[in-house]
């Protein structure tokens, strides 16, 4: 039977309560960052010889902080905690499809939406941080009083936006793949799973620097999100 949600697969019931392979697999993703965080930076070394799990995360982070200064122009260590979450929770989210029983919950509107939020939230709080309330509240009226409520209708259309983009390509991705395993040959299928998690793993870094671009442009005195934009290409 073919699914176009990780919300159509209810394991547990109760009433209006439901344990659904959405907050599984979320569960599943969150806990292998955290074991993953906590078993490679519990021995941590400053000298020469590091292991390789220490060198693996300090070239995700260099790249990641890398990226960040590339779009941004400026010191990415603010950004690096937030950004960097929302990457590997998408990226590991999107790789796991090569478990056969496995659901991605980016493929769910509902996972995409929060992360969404979580931007549109964050773009106030880095912006309020760094400008002052005052400020960061004046950029609605610029240039002029008549573009608060178009300011206000951008910043919730691009949430929502975020959101649709990335639940669309993940949900689009399992269903080709799932159709293909039903009306072709097996390799086919797996070339498109490779195919898939190349997608998935862009798709993650396209959320994050689209992260960057709004949560910067909030928080930088006349940079637009196209000039922002102009600086990584």
């Amino acid at each position: 039977m073919l699914r176009l949600s990780p919300d159509d697969i209810i394991f547990w019931q109760w009433g209006f309560i439901k344990l659904t392979a959405t907050l599984i697999f979320s569960w599943l993703v969150m806990f292998l960052l955290v074991f993953a965080s906590w078993l490679i930076s519990r021995r941590l070394d400053s000298g020469d010889t590091l292991s390789k799990g220490q060198n693996a995360l300090e070239a995700i982070v260099s790249s990641i902080r890398g990226q960040i200064r590339d779009v941004s122009q400026e010191n990415p260590d603010p950004y690096l905690a937030f950004i960097g979450t929302l990457f590997l929770y998408i990226a590991l989210s999107n790789i796991l499809t090569i478990i056969p029983w496995y659901e991605p919950p980016t493929g769910s509107l509902s996972t995409t939406l929060a992360l969404a939020l979580s931007v549109f939230l964050a773009v106030p709080f880095f912006g309020i941080t760094r400008k002052g309330l005052k400020a960061y509240l004046r950029q609605y009226i610029e240039p002029n009083f008549i573009m608060l409520p178009f300011n206000i209708i951008g910043e919730f259309s691009r949430t929502v936006s975020l959101a649709i983009r990335l639940f669309g390509n993940i949900m689009s991705g399992s269903v080709i793949i799932a159709i293909l395993l039903a009306i072709t040959p097996l390799f086919v299928p797996i070339v498109m799973q490779v195919f898939g998690l190349l997608i998935g793993i862009i798709q993650a870094y396209i959320f994050a620097i689209l992260a960057v671009v709004f949560i910067v442009s909030g928080t930088t005195e006349g940079k637009s999100e196209k000039r922002v934009l102009e600086t990584k290409t």
